[in-house]
C-alpha cells in the first residue's frame, strides 16, 4: 500500500503587483494580422506595462463590407481579455474598420466589454498624433483598394487635416500586405513625398511593417512619420499615463 500523502492546505501568502504594475493595455487584433503584436513587442518595452490580446474573426480580403462585418464581434472578443478584470486602455486594432464603423461606435462596443477603460483605435490614435506633432498637411500611404482609400481620405480630412498626396499599393489581401518589404515601403514613401509640401507622413494599416524604421525614414525626409501601429502604441501608452520618451522610435515618442 502506498504511503498516505500528507496534505497541507491554505498555506499563507502575500501578493505584489509586478505584471502590469504601471499599465494594462487590452488589444482586439484581427485574426489575419501578422504584424501588430510583433511591432508592439518592439515599442512597448517598459517594465510594468503589459499588453493583452484577443483576436477577432475577419476576412483576409479587406473591403467595406468585410470591415463592417466585424462590428457585432467587437464586444464579445474584447470580453476575452482578462475576463472579470479591468484594463487601463482598450484598443480595436484595425484602422480601416475603425474608419468605416466610426470611432464612437468602436468605443461603445469596447466599453460594453470594459466599461472603465479608455478606448482608442489606429485612426483615432493617428489623428491624436498629427495634433501632437502640430501637423496639418498629411501624406497618406495605404495598401487598400480604392473603395477603402476614399473613406480613409475623407476621414483624415473630416478630422481637420489636409491630404495633398495619397498613395496606395491597391492590395486588398491582408496577408500579402504583411509581407510588403521595407524597401518597397521606403520607395513608396519617397515617391509620395517627392516635391510635395507635407507636415507628416502616415502609413495606414496595422498589417504594414514599418514602425522599426520610422526614425530612419524621418531623418531622411525631415518630417515626422507615423503608422497605424506606431501611433496606436504611442496613444495607448499616453492614455495609460505612461509618458516615457523613447527617442529611438521617432519624433512622436519624444513628445
Amino acid at each position: 500500500m502506498a504511503p498516505k500523502t500528507e496534505m497541507i492546505e491554505n498555506l499563507p501568502f502575500t501578493t505584489s503587483k509586478v505584471i502590469a504594475s504601471r499599465a494594462r493595455i487590452g488589444m482586439v487584433v484581427l485574426a489575419t494580422d501578422y504584424t501588430l503584436e510583433h511591432e508592439l513587442r518592439q515599442m512597448i518595452t517598459q517594465p510594468g506595462v503589459d499588453v493583452y490580446h484577443a483576436r477577432i474573426a475577419n476576412s483576409p480580403n479587406i473591403t467595406p463590407e468585410t470591415l463592417r462585418a466585424m462590428q457585432p464581434l467587437i464586444t464579445s472578443t474584447a470580453e476575452l481579455i482578462l475576463p472579470g478584470d479591468s484594463v487601463d486602455v482598450l484598443a480595436f486594432a484595425c484602422t480601416s474598420a475603425s474608419i468605416v464603423l466610426g470611432t464612437p461606435t468602436v468605443a461603445e462596443n469596447l466599453n460594453a466589454a470594459k466599461p472603465g477603460a479608455k478606448t482608442t483605435n489606429p485612426a483615432f490614435a493617428a489623428f491624436a498624433a498629427f495634433r501632437a506633432l502640430g501637423a496639418k498637411r498629411i501624406a497618406v500611404l495605404t495598401p487598400y483598394a480604392k473603395s477603402v482609400n476614399e473613406m480613409v481620405q475623407k476621414s483624415v480630412e473630416d478630422a481637420g487635416f489636409d491630404v495633398p498626396i495619397f498613395g496606395s499599393f491597391n492590395e486588398p489581401h491582408d496577408p500579402t500586405v504583411a509581407a510588403i518589404d521595407t524597401a518597397s515601403l521606403k520607395a513608396a514613401i519617397a515617391k509620395i513625398t517627392d516635391a510635395h509640401d507635407v507636415d507628416a507622413v502616415f502609413i495606414s494599416c496595422t498589417s504594414v511593417r514599418i514602425a522599426a524604421d520610422v526614425a530612419e525614414i524621418e531623418a531622411a525626409l525631415g518630417v515626422p512619420v507615423t503608422s497605424s501601429n506606431h501611433a496606436l502604441a504611442w496613444h495607448c501608452l499616453r492614455l495609460a499615463g505612461v509618458d516615457d520618451k523613447l527617442p529611438k522610435l521617432g519624433r512622436l515618442f519624444r513628445l
